[in-house]
């Protein structure tokens, strides 16, 4: 029986200068994978280098206490935690629906809740200035009774809601989906309504999953400017968020640019890290043995 024939025993067969060619055009590509791997990486971190630079050179005196940054940190944070608050609220039952039942365009639902993640935030602006607006498709009913939206803080949680809702709306499906059926069926053989195996076998098994997808969505929120700006305005001490804050202080004054944009950065960057903790935990728990 004739012996296949390894690489090793062709390699060995190879004249040397053949080797020798390939050993060096391997030395190329991984050299030149290397440098671009390198400018990809340079290009992602020189921005943020440059940001805090920029921020801490600055000349003048730092201003701590400058009311346009202490009012729109306040809106900020009062305004995403109540968009938080509706996602749960809203978000946490269509997801479940969407994740464990069959119905009709069910596809097509799901594409709805995902779009607004690939939208333009102007056009998502111009979306709900079209359906809240006051001459709105929704708009126009309310104006009759006096309930005006645009350029209010309920705008401004409208616009948030929006853009934000379906990363924790995605989060959640994904999880109820990946749980399976057999636990449902198990706790109703013992009796439990859809209440009860909601919160005492589904919910405990989704808790990690869900806060990810919460804070993903903060965060998103936190940083909504095009939607926000072109339904609710860029009004100091009502609508005036810090993504629109930075925006516009360019012309008026850098510092304040400069101090909001940190804000921001380091509340992403709070919030990318809890996520990932998060990942991490639900990753070991996964990798947990269960004895029942």
């Amino acid at each position: 029986m004739v012996e296949p024939m390894t690489s090793r025993k062709l390699k060995t067969r190879l004249p040397a200068r053949t080797l020798v060619a390939e050993s060096w055009q391997e030395r190329v590509r991984g050299l030149l994978v290397a440098i671009l791997a390198l400018a990809m990486a340079l290009f992602l971190a020189v921005p943020f280098v440059a940001l805090i630079w920029r921020a801490l050179t600055l000349e003048g005196q730092m201003p701590a206490a400058e009311l346009s940054i202490f009012s729109a940190v306040m809106l900020s944070l009062g305004s995403t935690a109540v968009t938080v608050v509706l996602i749960v609220l809203l978000g946490t039952p269509l997801a479940y629906f969407v994740a464990r039942y069959q119905f009709p365009f069910k596809r097509l639902l799901t594409i709805i809740i995902e779009i607004p993640i690939v939208m333009p935030p102007v056009v998502a602006g111009l979306a709900l200035l079209s359906a809240f607006g006051r001459r709105g498709l929704i708009g126009m009913t309310l104006a009759r009774f006096d309930i005006t939206i645009t350029f209010t803080l309920a705008a401004v949680i409208l616009a948030q809601l929006f853009v934000s809702s379906p990363f924790y709306i995605r989060a959640a499906q994904s999880r109820f989906e990946s749980l399976p059926s057999e636990y449902e069926d198990a706790a109703a053989v013992d009796g439990a309504n859809r209440w009860v195996i909601f919160w005492r076998v589904m919910f405990p098994q989704s808790r990690q999953a869900l806060l990810a997808g919460l804070i993903l969505s903060w965060a998103r929120a936190l940083g909504e400017f095009g939607a926000t700006i072109l339904f609710a305005g860029n009004l100091q001490g009502r609508t005036q968020t810090m993504p629109l804050l930075v925006y516009g202080a360019l012309e008026r004054d850098l510092r304040v640019t400069f101090i909001t944009a940190l804000i921001l950065l380091g509340l992403a960057v709070l919030a990318f890290t809890v996520t990932r903790w998060l990942a991490g935990v639900e990753d070991d728990e996964a990798d947990t043995p269960t004895y029942l």
